[in-house]
């Protein structure tokens, strides 16, 4: 197996937004907020090659919104989705999979490419299955006004309408790696488990989005479900420091990934890593 961090770009997310009813007094010595209240926040993606599969996980928020729309997240960075790959010498054509946590457009936005001469939206990836939760899937498509905003029907039905997609509850899902499914941040997210040299790494999305994040408490104000955040971050991360996994955080724009240990006042951040340093 190999594994490769795929880096697709850095937005801006309000901090207070992001840390929940945790004060700016702490969480801005942690990400320093500008100005307007807005932190920089990574699109980490992960590529998972095994057994002549090359599995992205997420796609980062892709480039066919608006201007407009994009002048609220303040996209900075020079790293891309199609540049990444192509470093490794890897084309859209060559991805087998694209196993997508939720849809929320920062997570999917690049699962799905505009044609401006059509005027046609079609699968950034033509020869790759689409890996969803049967659940979350259907949460997506008849969106809750609190959520409507992040579930853009572009990012999404077309995925559907092209043929490639599966859902991992339902079709026999083959990919080299675990997932373990949870509710806090919204229904049915998918988080892959990986064995990769003896050592599991979970890959964190949305439920503990920052090394900032691992203090239980610290739980974003998007989350649909808080108190459910709370009980999986607890349980998941007892089991992280219990049996040395590493947590890979798609959104921490300096950490990439740390192990974890049980402290006094509770989980705390033990080692900060890199995939190279295992």
């Amino acid at each position: 197996m190999e594994l490769y961090t795929i880096n697709t770009g850095l937005f801006k997310l309000d901090g207070g937004a992001m840390f929940g009813v945790v004060p700016k007094s702490i969480w801005n010595k942690i990400n320093p907020a500008d100005e307007n209240n807005m932190c920089t926040w990574s699109m980490r993606c992960l590529l998972v090659i095994a057994d002549k599969r090359l599995a992205l996980i997420d796609t980062g928020i892709g480039d066919k919104q608006s201007e407009k729309f994009f002048s609220y997240y303040y996209l900075h960075g020079e790293d891309s989705l199609k540049q990444s790959l192509e470093k490794l010498g890897i084309t859209f054509s060559d991805i087998t999979d694209v196993f997508l946590t939720h849809l929320h457009f920062d997570h999917c936005g690049g699962a799905i490419s505009y044609d401006k001469l059509k005027e046609k939206y079609y699968p950034t990836f033509p020869n790759a299955t689409y890996w969803s939760h049967s659940k979350h899937w259907d949460w997506a498509i008849k969106p809750n006004a609190r959520e409507k905003a992040s579930f853009l029907k572009e990012n999404i039905l077309p995925i559907q309408e092209s043929g490639q997609l599966k859902f991992v509850d339902r079709d026999h899902y083959n990919l080299p790696f675990e997932y373990i499914d949870v509710y806090g941040h919204t229904e049915a997210m998918i988080l892959p488990l990986i064995t990769y040299k003896n050592t599991k790494i979970l890959y964190t999305a949305d439920l503990i989005p920052s090394a900032g994040h691992i203090p239980i408490p610290y739980v974003m104000a998007y989350d649909v479900r808080p108190l459910e955040t709370l009980k999986e971050k607890e349980y998941l991360l007892k089991q992280a420091a219990e049996e040395n996994w590493l947590l890979y955080f798609e959104h921490d724009h300096k950490v990439e990934m740390c192990s974890v240990e049980i402290a006094e006042k509770g989980i705390k951040m033990k080692e900060q890593l890199s995939l190279s340093d295992i």
